[in-house]
Formats: structure tokens, sequence, C-alpha cells
């Protein structure tokens, strides 16, 4: 009787404890994010913030919706950012997919030294729903890419560098065959690439320090800020090492708000809302950098979602953070 009473005992401990420490898993982060005012950017930071506006503005303003009802447009974003790979001093290569080959993934790399097998990628959809010119969502997550392959490319890195603008990210291609970061990653399976890490940039141009600007999927607000200020690292647990490292190296690097989330799917399932989640499928290591779309943006989706609103300071604070992440992943420790 009292073996039985103790058993019962334990399983009833472990029930009410095991939302707790779910919840540790789930938000506990290394390093701290930044609490005070934000250090003026240097010369080189406000050159860089004037080349991602005129990326954004490109993408957004002039070539403007990018989706199969547009392909003139669609293919022109391709060009565009081949060319800035290539005015980086790298070699742009396309990947087609799609029934008819309609649609390009567009690819450049930045190849190791000691381990150029080992290959991190970082990706970042190019396409738009209808409709909207898509600058947030994700002329920013473009811009942003083609300044960390910018500045990479004139580093010598241990691991190889593979960036990749996706196409079909938007519905209805989603994690469909016709989606261009699924169409990759089955393909890197099929080679057996050795992928180390994914990133990937999903929105990154819209911040705001007004008190209520920020809202989650439930419970997440009893753990984190109200205030849309900050830039998100989201992985589900498979990817919680990637995940808490890069972060880490992102607060060692940037003094820029960040917050980190690692969950189930099944617990909160917009963590799998971008590219990252067709790399899940293949096992591959991979987490997404957002500024938290819809739960901050009132554009998202729709034809507000315009140059204008981004904040292209915080968004060269982001990219300056990432670039030392990045550095630091592809380097030669182990």
């Amino acid at each position: 009787m009292k073996r039985s009473s103790r058993t019962v005992q334990l399983f009833l401990l472990f029930i009410l404890l095991s939302p707790i420490v779910l919840t540790y898993l789930c938000v506990n982060m290394p390093g701290e994010t930044v609490s005070t005012d934000l250090v003026p950017l240097t010369d080189a930071q406000r050159d860089l913030s004037s080349r991602l506006e005129l990326h954004v503005m490109k993408l957004a303003g002039e070539i403007g919706e990018r989706n199969n009802s547009n392909p003139k447009a669609y293919n022109n974003a391709a060009d565009f950012i081949a060319e800035k790979f290539q005015e980086s001093g790298l070699v742009p290569y396309e990947e087609e997919l799609g029934d008819k080959l309609q649609y390009r993934n567009i690819i450049a790399e930045h190849y190791g030294t000691t381990h150029p097998e080992e290959l991190i990628i970082v990706g970042a959809h190019y396409d738009t729903v209808w409709l909207s010119s898509g600058a947030d969502d994700n002329a920013s997550g473009v811009a942003v890419m083609l300044e960390i392959a910018r500045e990479l490319k004139k580093k010598q890195l241990a691991r190889t560098i593979r960036f990749v603008a996706f196409a079909n990210e938007e519905y209805p291609h989603f994690l469909t065959d016709n989606m261009g970061s699924l169409f990759h990653a089955k393909r890197s399976y099929e080679r057996e690439d050795k992928i180390i890490a994914m990133v990937s940039l999903e929105m990154l141009g819209y911040f705001s320090d007004e008190v209520g600007s920020q809202s989650y999927p439930s419970p997440l607000s009893w753990f984190y800020p109200n205030k849309a200020n900050f830039i998100a690292f989201v992985s589900d647990f498979s990817s919680r090492d990637l995940l808490r490292k890069s972060i880490g190296l992102f607060r060692d690097a940037m003094a820029f708000p960040s917050e980190g989330l690692t969950a189930p799917i099944a617990l909160i399932p917009d963590v799998r809302r971008s590219d990252q989640a067709a790399f899940w499928r293949y096992n591959y290591p991979a987490f997404m950098i957002t500024d938290t779309a819809a739960y901050r943006y009132n554009a998202y989706h729709n034809a507000k979602d315009v140059p204008e609103r981004l904040d292209y300071d915080s968004m060269t604070r982001v990219t300056t953070g990432l670039i030392a992440v990045l550095e630091k992943l592809a380097a030669n420790e182990r």
C-alpha cells in the first residue's frame, strides 16, 4: 500500500512539473537580451542601412508583386538577386522546379577552406502573396541575405556557406513539391549534402517600441515582452542546440533585443511557418529568424506591406549580428 501511494505521488508530481520543465526548455536561452538604449550606427552601418533600403525598394517598390500571377516580375526578382550575388564576387546558378520548370531557386556558394563539405545554408524566399508587394514578407529577408553574402565573401571561412533565394514559399506552394526550399532540401538529402545548419531569414524589417505592439500564440505572452522591438530566433525541439548556440553568438556580437523559442510543432504550430520546416523534414538542423510577422505587423499579407513601413536601422543591427553568428558557425572550431 505504501509503495502504491508513493508511486501515485511521484506520478502526480511528474504531471505537475512537466509543463514547467517543458516551458523552461522552450524559452530558456543563453546570454541576455538588450534592455538599454541602442548604440548609434557607425558610418559603415549607415551605409549598410542604405543598401538594405535600396534592395527592398527594388524588390517591393520597383518590381512589386512576385508570384505566378505576375511571372515577369517574378523572373525580374530572380535576375536581380543573381546580379547582386555576382556583384559580391559569387557565382550564382539556378535550380529549376515546377511542373513546367517555371520557378527558380537562385543559389550562390562561398566555399570553405578546410571543411568545404560541411554546409551552412542561409535562405530567404523572394515570392509574395497575391496583391502584396511584400516589403517585409520577404524582401527584407532577401535584402539581409544579400548583405550577409556581400560581407562574408570577403572572409576566409572553414565551412561552405550556401546562399539560396527560394521560390514558392507562399500559399498555395507551402510544403508542396513546388515549394523551393522543400525541393532544395530533398535534392540536398538525395545528394547526401552534409548540411550542419540552415538559417531561414523570414520577415526582418518591422519593429515598434509601443507597449502592446507585440502579441503571441497562447501561452507565450506570459514569457515574452509586449513591445515589438526585438528579433526572434525560432525552431522546433530537434534544432534546439543549434538555435541556442546561434542566439548566444548573436547576443555576444550585437546589442539588439532578441528572444528565442524552441517548441514542439504540436504545441506551437507556427514555429514551422517558413523555409526551415522543409529542412526539418529531412532531419537537417534549422531555425528561423523573424520579426514574428502577423503577431506584430498589421500589413502582413496585404497591400500595406510597402518599403516605407520598415525600420532599416534595426535591420542593419540584425544583419550585423547575423554576420557575426554565421562567421562563427562557419569557423574552424568543431
